[in-house]
């Protein structure tokens, strides 16, 4: 028998909130953490506004050690342990005794890359012929798996522990593969989350690309617009979330607090294949993805009543739309609420996924939809395809049950969770 599989636990380093409370708050109240960058502007950017989360360093010291802290020049570990041990501690759950680790918790916490101004300290060390002077922590900060390491490190965890890599769709294929452990039985409990970190050195090819906003650095806040008829691009971010996922007997068990179920998901690739492409999504994959994900979940697609969409502010926002569309099978009328978070946060890139899923778990939880900041001119070939109050710009206060969240990433890759208001029964 397969187990059922429950959210006990979230932790979030957003760019508007880098605790669960200031990120509730602020995705109610349309609060952005898009700022002009002066080190971008310097360097020559086209776009000049990014989105980072801002963290003291008396905060930091709450999470890594004196010695850590000495020589720790890597902004995703920073985040992603944040979050991490914050939705470990939200959970209800301690770190796990220090003469043996918990085999029954584990973690798969995704990046994108890792290190990567450490990673450049290390290159000019080695270029000027100083490599004694490299230290002991270059290895376990610049490569991928290094905050999964210093995650499970720091609570001791024995089961499954790995870092996944798939783009912009990384933190939510996080939680499909912890979702995926648990319900087959293999372990109790998964931290599963991911990071991203921040920088020109992260976000210098994005700009290159000329798919990131140039159109308002002027005015930072207005320049994420998913959806807009003025939307020209998405602004960088950057940031990690988390959430501990649980067999529901185990939550049970030990009388914690339940956020949601998950109840199906499915990840696949469009394989670059027709119209997709290193940087475009093929659509028959995107609708396969929804499709099977809604079918995995044991619910008809007229059940989902909110989406929270991946929807980056780009031309592509029209297309998302259609494949939703076209794999719920539903008029404009009956089209679920949708909304993107992106437009407060910007595209957190490799963490964009699990701060949304995030998001997503707090609508479902406390009954809310969130606006869709600077949307108030919706895209007109959107507003073909569905109702326009259906992609609300306020705040609604609205108890419901499902939820869809779906990531794309370069690569063609996709993933789609399913989210349900728990009911134990």
């Amino acid at each position: 028998m397969e187990n059922r599989v429950v959210i006990t636990g979230l932790g979030v380093c957003a760019p508007n909130g880098t605790t669960v409370s200031d990120f509730t708050h602020a995705i109610k109240h349309g609060i952005s953490g898009v700022r002009h960058q002066p080190e971008l502007e310097r360097l020559g950017f086209s776009c000049k506004i990014a989105a980072a989360p801002e963290i003291d360093e008396n905060r930091v010291q709450q999470y890594f050690t004196p010695l850590e802290m000495k020589s720790l020049d890597s902004p995703g570990i920073v985040y992603g342990v944040i979050a991490g041990l914050d939705a470990w501690k939200d959970a209800g759950l301690e770190p796990a005794d220090r003469n043996e680790p918990d085999w029954e918790s584990g973690t798969i916490f995704g990046t994108g890359t890792s290190g990567i101004d450490k990673f450049r300290w290390a290159i000019n060390r080695i270029d000027e012929l100083q490599i004694r002077k490299l230290g002991s922590t270059v290895v376990a900060q610049t490569m991928a798996s290094g905050v999964s390491a210093f995650i499970s490190g720091k609570l001791g965890m024995g089961n499954w522990v790995t870092t996944n890599s798939s783009a912009c769709a990384t933190g939510t294929e996080s939680i499909l593969m912890a979702f995926e452990h648990i319900k087959s039985g293999k372990a109790k409990r998964m931290l599963a989350g991911s990071t991203s970190d921040s920088g020109p050195y992260i976000w210098g090819g994005f700009d290159a690309m000329k798919v990131c906003t140039f159109k308002h650095n002027g005015q930072p806040e207005k320049g994420s617009r998913p959806m807009s008829a003025t939307a020209s691009g998405f602004v960088p971010g950057s940031g990690a979330g988390a959430m501990v996922l649980e067999s529901l007997e185990s939550a049970i068990a030990r009388g914690a607090k339940i956020y949601a179920e998950i109840i199906g998901g499915h990840t696949n690739s469009g394989g670059q294949r027709g119209s997709g492409t290193m940087t475009a999504p093929n659509p028959q994959a995107v609708q396969r993805c929804i499709v099977k994900a809604v079918e995995s979940a044991g619910i008809g697609p007229d059940e989902i009543e909110v989406i929270n969409g991946h929807l980056t502010a780009t031309a592509k926002d029209a297309l998302e739309i259609e494949n939703w569309k076209g794999a719920l099978g539903c008029s404009a009328d009956h089209f679920p609420y949708i909304n993107s978070l992106k437009g407060m946060v910007g595209h957190c890139i490799s963490a964009a996924g699990s701060i949304e899923c995030v998001a997503s778990v707090l609508q479902l939880h406390e009954g809310f939809i969130f606006g869709n900041v600077n949307c108030e001119d919706l895209n007109p070939e959107i507003n073909a395809l569905i109702a326009k109050n259906r992609v609300p710009v306020k705040l609604i206060n609205k108890r419901f049950n499902v939820l869809a969240k779906a990531s794309f990433g370069f690569g063609d890759v996709n993933a789609c969770i399913i989210l349900k208001r728990f009911e134990n029964g």
